[in-house]
């Protein structure tokens, strides 16, 4: 977790979903530290929810809870209107669309139709459909920040159906940039790579050499961090970057940008 405060989000609100573990977490806590409200969505771990918020509150934030599960449209409903009932006012300043699931979907041989429906459900209907009740709610000069993945640049084959989720994200973020520019709302997608997180953190240190590789693979020679994504969340959502939209950010440290990145 970011361990810097500041006051450039004061008086603001923000969404994160997916935010009771990860890299969701580490965003809501790097949000609450820069003065926003944030609402922490979670879809099944109340618990974990509940940590998150109490980390916020512990380091002088303001954050509450927001439970419903996505992919279907009655779990839009639930976000929406426990989001409602948490907020001051019904406005709302940053969305970060961060919420994602499904798995990776597997290799052009392994792929199923399931695999399909469960993620484009989770990282492409959901961030649709979020994005389209939140932008109402939405301030002129808010800020749309959709986590996306370096998949679709890295093209790995194991993940094709995963992949083709996250670059309709990334076509999603273009488009909706052009038409909120008016209200001056920016929209981009930020793209990490493999990233350690309470579901990777034990994988990772039970296997020595997939950290390894995975370190192999970038140039800045290491696994990403949650705090690593956050940061330059918390940078899109400020006034900072008012005049970045309709980019996707690569955050991955440089992965597999090179022949030689995974020989070495």
């Amino acid at each position: 977790m970011s361990t810097r405060t500041g006051s450039t989000l004061t008086g603001k609100t923000a969404l994160v979903t997916g935010a009771s573990r990860g890299i969701g977490r580490a965003i809501a806590t790097r949000l609450a530290a820069d003065g926003a409200l944030v609402a922490v969505h979670y879809g099944t771990n109340k618990n974990a929810a509940a940590q998150t918020v109490a980390e916020i509150e512990a380091a002088g934030g303001r954050a509450f809870p927001v439970r419903a599960a996505l992919g279907t449209p009655d779990g839009i409903d639930t976000l929406f209107t426990e989001l409602a009932a948490g907020l001051p006012e019904p406005h709302l300043d940053i969305l970060v669309n961060n919420a994602g699931g499904g798995g990776i979907g597997g290799s052009l041989e392994q792929v199923s139709p399931a695999d399909v429906e469960n993620l484009f459900a989770v990282n492409v209907a959901a961030t649709l459909f979020i994005t389209q009740r939140a932008v109402p709610m939405l301030r002129d000069g808010g800020r749309i920040v959709n986590i996306s993945s370096c998949a679709p640049r890295v093209a790995a084959p194991s993940q094709v159906a995963y992949a083709m989720s996250k670059g309709a994200v990334d076509v999603l973020t273009k488009t909706v940039a052009v038409e909120l520019g008016p209200r001056g709302i920016t929209v981009n997608s930020v793209a990490p790579g493999a990233t350690e997180t309470e579901g990777t953190a034990a994988l990772l240190d039970a296997n020595p050499q997939m950290r390894a590789a995975i370190s192999a693979m970038t140039a800045l020679g290491r696994v990403g961090q949650p705090a690593d994504v956050a940061d330059v969340v918390a940078f899109l959502a400020s006034d900072d970057a008012r005049w970045i939209t309709a980019n996707v950010i690569d955050v991955s440290g440089g992965t597999a940008i090179s022949p030689a990145i995974g020989a070495r």
